[in-house]
């Protein structure tokens, strides 16, 4: 009995250790950050009232507690700014994540046919330019997508443009950007899955007289449906609210939703705004992967 009691100890400690990770670094924030989305912005220092003020007593709280609304709520929805921040996001993140499906699953299936000596070599430089800042990468881009940049020079010199076309301010380059930062993240876990995938499937497919695009698309693009789903979240969340790329390469004329609230927060000081337009993002986002979850639960419960 004593030598199996330290040993649940430390089982519900490994348990709860998650959790109270979680609690403290995203329930607690994000409750921070909702009580803020229900203030009103004013002029002082935190620029937002009212203020929990647990020494004013019961009455203090109570006031505290009148005060909240749900005004910037209703702001989101009735101004055009957010609602088309919100649709400029998700049409981004929509188009980047299926192109990303689109480049990522032939480098995936490529690396998981490849002999397993290289398999580790090809994965390591498939993570190769995370070992580099993220904005020391944008900024590269910045300079390659110049008028004057290597892109418009080698274009210019293959006979294929007359003229330089402009990159740099558009979602063309916005989509490069999005597509180069985020690759191994959908090439990572389609190689998980394809990398486990039964050959032996495949062959009896083959010796069945099916040709090869039927396998690839009645046996793999099946089997590996866990890895596309899963490498879509991971790409599509992000790039929701990403800033640094659509800032520095797409300018300010159509701004992503992280732009709008960066902008609210430091431009305009509007603290309370900014809130909730971060906690209805959350929500959109929590959205997709609470379904992923209901159906992974339900498949697992089928089987």
């Amino acid at each position: 009995m004593r030598r199996n009691q330290p040993r649940s100890l430390w089982q519900s400690l490994v348990v709860r250790i998650p959790y109270a990770w979680l609690a403290a670094l995203f329930v607690l924030p994000f409750l921070i950050v909702l009580k803020i989305s229900l203030s009103q912005s004013a002029i002082a220092r935190p620029p937002y009232t009212p203020v929990f003020d647990l020494a004013a007593g019961w009455h203090g709280i109570r006031a505290f507690f009148a005060a909240l609304s749900f005004d910037n709520y209703v702001l989101i929805g009735s101004d055009p700014i957010y609602v088309l921040s919100y649709l400029k996001s998700v049409e981004i993140a929509a188009f980047s994540t299926l192109i990303l499906l689109l480049v990522g699953y032939p480098i995936a299936y490529a690396i998981a046919r490849t002999p397993r000596r290289w398999q580790a070599v090809l994965i390591v430089l498939t993570v190769l330019p995370f070992w580099t800042s993220l904005l020391i990468r944008i900024y590269a881009w910045m300079n390659i997508l110049q008028r004057d940049g290597p892109l418009n020079q080698l274009l210019v010199a293959l006979s294929i443009v007359k003229e330089p076309p402009v990159w740099l301010s558009t979602n063309t380059a916005i989509f490069i950007g999005v597509v180069y930062s985020y690759l191994p993240f959908m090439v990572l876990p389609l190689y998980a899955t394809l990398e486990k995938l039964d050959e032996s499937l495949l062959e009896a497919a083959a010796d069945l007289g099916c040709p090869r695009w039927k396998i690839f698309w009645q046996v793999t693009l099946p089997l590996s449906s866990s890895g596309v789903i899963a490498g879509a979240l991971l790409c599509f969340i992000p790039i929701v609210g990403e800033f640094v790329i659509p800032d520095l390469l797409g300018g300010s004329r159509s701004p992503m939703i992280g732009q709008t609230i960066w902008m609210e927060f430091f431009g305009n000081k509007d603290w309370p705004a900014a809130a909730a337009v971060a906690v209805v993002l959350v929500c959109l986002l929590v959205a997709p992967i609470l379904v992923y979850q209901h159906r992974a639960m339900r498949a697992v419960e089928r089987d």
